[in-house]
């Protein structure tokens, strides 16, 4: 408005001065003391000073604002372009956050079959593994039932001729060869046939029972038509207890299995004839099947 009202009075002012023919002041010019016109128009001159004064002053004002407004308009410019880097710099870090969060997730779903397919392997095996203990104790019991039943029939032997005893899950029916042989023969004796048949009845009442028939001897040297050794010795003396089981007691020969290990599983010392009179023996061990515990084991 300053600036609209000192153009008015400049303009009125030329007028006035084309008007009266009175020379023409411009601003910054030297007035002479005494004008033509008189009073007003020296009012007029010295309102016009002013006002080129305060033109000079807006004009000055004007040049520092423009500089100021060029000055923000770099500065916008340069804080546009930073802040176009920054945007530029969060769109990567957002994508890379991306990436690796798509990455992670892949990575812990994958972790996280890994630990259910696990998860599902144990809990197979646990089951496996309970099943596993309940055929175990159930074949337990079965042992010790048998072990019971089996010295119960043969409580007539003594300790000498036969021993009965658990070992490993199996019962050890030990017959020393007093009971069944004579020295240097393979053929059953009498009574050795009576304790046979005893075992044979048990045998025949639990028909889950697998057979494994062990000849022994003591490691005195043994040389004859039929015997080669002491090893042929024990084969022998174990297949003829097998063919008893088998053809006079009904016994199954899926069920049994004959077995010779001459003098090479002592139960004592051969140095002494106690030693070699314990060595001498054929041991009838029986054990529950193991079909189940086996189906477990392989899978089937």
């Amino acid at each position: 408005m300053q600036k609209l009202h000192a153009l008015a009075l400049m303009g009125g002012f030329l007028m006035l001065a084309a008007s009266s023919c009175a020379p023409v002041y411009r601003c910054g010019d030297r007035v002479p003391d005494k004008l033509p016109g008189g009073k007003r128009l020296k009012a007029v001159i010295i309102e016009r000073d002013e006002l080129c004064t305060n033109l000079a002053i807006s004009e000055s004002e004007n040049a520092d604002l423009t500089a100021r407004l060029n000055e923000s308009t770099e500065q916008n410019q340069t804080l546009r372009q930073e802040f176009n880097d920054l945007r530029g710099l969060y769109d990567d870090l957002r994508n890379e956050n991306v990436s690796q969060a798509q990455q992670f997730n892949t990575a812990l779903q994958q972790k996280s079959n890994e630990l259910n397919e696990k998860e599902r392997l144990l809990l197979e095996r646990e089951n496996a593994l309970r099943e596993m203990q309940q055929i175990i104790a159930r074949q337990d019991s079965i042992t010790q039932r048998l072990n019971d039943i089996v010295r119960n029939a043969l409580l007539g032997f003594n300790s000498d001729e036969l021993t009965v005893e658990v070992r490993n899950g199996k019962v050890y029916v030990s017959m020393s060869d007093k009971l069944l042989f004579r020295s240097g023969s393979a053929d059953v004796e009498q009574k050795g046939r009576q304790a046979i048949r005893v075992l044979g009845d048990v045998l025949n009442k639990n028909e889950e029972i697998d057979v494994l028939v062990e000849g022994h001897t003591d490691n005195v040297p043994i040389r004859t038509a039929r015997f080669r050794d002491n090893w042929d010795l024990s084969v022998v003396r174990a297949t003829s207890i097998v063919r008893i089981l088998t053809d006079e007691h009904s016994i199954s020969p899926n069920r049994v299995t004959a077995s010779g290990k001459g003098e090479f599983m002592p139960r004592a010392s051969n140095d002494t004839a106690d030693g070699r009179a314990l060595n001498r023996r054929t041991e009838i061990i029986l054990s529950p099947k193991l079909d189940e515990l086996m189906k477990i084991l392989t899978g089937n």
